[in-house]
């Protein structure tokens, strides 16, 4: 299951919160600068099963939001792209 959330500011903040909860920390989450959207704010995605992705909506459920639909689809694409160019690139340094 994936879910990707979009907060304004605070981004300390959720991270703590993310990665200190032993049940989502165990999932893969990733943090982007909006700017890569040409958006303000930070996106993350978490990859993960259902309850992990259910208990990270319960503890951001008043400081994100979730983006859903062709946006979520959008912003997923974007990321697993970028990440993908940078796989490329780590394998040519040590390739």
């Amino acid at each position: 299951m994936e879910i990707v959330l979009k907060i304004e500011k605070n981004l300390e903040k959720i991270k703590d919160i993310l990665l200190k909860d032993d049940t989502i920390s165990r999932a893969s989450i990733t943090f982007k600068e909006g700017r890569l959207f040409g958006e303000e704010g930070f996106y993350f995605l978490i990859s993960g099963s259902e309850e992990q992705c259910k208990r990270a909506l319960e503890l951001t459920k008043n400081i994100a939001e979730e983006i859903k639909n062709e946006k979520k689809d959008e912003i997923i694409k974007k990321i697993k792209e970028e990440e993908e160019i940078a796989n490329e690139k780590f394998g040519l340094i040590f390739g």
